[in-house]
């Protein structure tokens, strides 16, 4: 089974217990308007042009078959218009810079642990594991569950980072198999979710009931983005799912800045250009919020 990945990391501690190799699987239905990893939205691998490495040697402008480079002001200027389609990417490889590469690889799950495996040694020591993430890795469900396969036969612990959004049946394929779930809490009015994500709320908050019902192991993960997720509105809004569902661990994730140059690279648009990165004195008053309210709250 072959599935499309943009990274591996190694030697990851917050994204499960212990000492963890991170899998991020590229393609997610979700758009949301914060996100930090813009790379891993589309399911095809995609050309990324890094303008600060670009010294104008002008080989790719040569070699380009739909003329989509031209020279700019200091580098090269990209529309990205044909390049989502294209087969050649001779760009990148005339490019001796670096400037152009591709984000995303097709992988098969033999390949994925044969990297994985490698870090045996820090798991057993340190009660880690892989983290499956991305993207959404529940959106590659075939490839993911062999990969959960494998795991399980090599004895390595394994967590799921998931938006919700994702076919039940899916969720009940990879149960078994799935140590932990890294769970997504966004935003849960209707309509602000669907402006902010691009999709509906109803599927991310039923199957958080269906998991919930089955006893897993599953920690709330909430993005803090000012005056779209911090409200007092939205966060009591999670609480009170999160009661309803006698679920206990809450990780904080402040927004950060460190994302928005992706944007530029894999020509797309960032909506919330406007926002800083989120202050720790309000992370803080919403850590508290939770705690309040018997929950177990941590800051990432």
């Amino acid at each position: 089974m072959n599935g499309t990945v943009f990274d591996i990391q190694h030697y990851a501690v917050h994204d499960g217990p212990g000492i963890r190799t991170l899998v991020f699987f590229k393609g997610c239905p979700l758009r949301c308007a914060w996100c930090c990893n813009p790379e891993s939205q589309d399911f095809l691998p995609q050309l990324r042009y890094f303008p600060s490495r670009c010294k104008s040697s002008h080989s790719c402008l040569q070699h380009c078959p739909h003329r989509d480079i031209s020279p700019g002001d200091s580098a090269f200027t990209h529309s990205f218009e044909h390049c989502k389609h294209c087969t050649t990417r001779v760009c990148v490889e005339k490019c001796n810079q670096g400037a152009l590469t591709v984000s995303g690889k097709t992988m098969s799950a033999e390949e994925v642990m044969g990297i994985v495996a490698r870090d045996i040694p820090f798991y057993r020591n340190s009660g880690g594991g892989v983290t499956f993430s991305g993207g959404e890795p529940l959106s590659q469900p075939e490839f993911l569950l062999e990969l959960l396969q494998h795991c399980k036969t090599l004895g390595i612990h394994t967590a799921i980072e998931t938006s919700g959004w994702a076919e039940k049946e899916t969720l009940r394929q990879v149960l078994p198999l799935t140590g932990l779930f890294l769970y997504d809490l966004k935003i849960i009015d209707p309509d602000q979710h669907l402006a902010y994500t691009g999709k509906p709320v109803d599927r991310v908050l039923e199957n958080l009931a269906f998991l919930a019902s089955l006893h897993k192991n599953i920690v709330i993960r909430v993005p803090l983005v000012e005056e779209i997720t911090d409200t007092t509105a939205n966060l009591q809004a999670i609480s009170d799912i999160m009661t309803l569902n006698a679920l206990q661990e809450i990780v904080l994730e402040p927004y950060h800045s460190l994302g928005i140059e992706k944007y530029q690279e894999i020509g797309i648009h960032f909506q919330l250009a406007d926002i800083s990165d989120y202050p720790f004195e309000k992370a803080a008053m919403a850590r508290d919020f939770f705690k309040m309210k018997g929950l177990n709250c941590e800051i990432a």
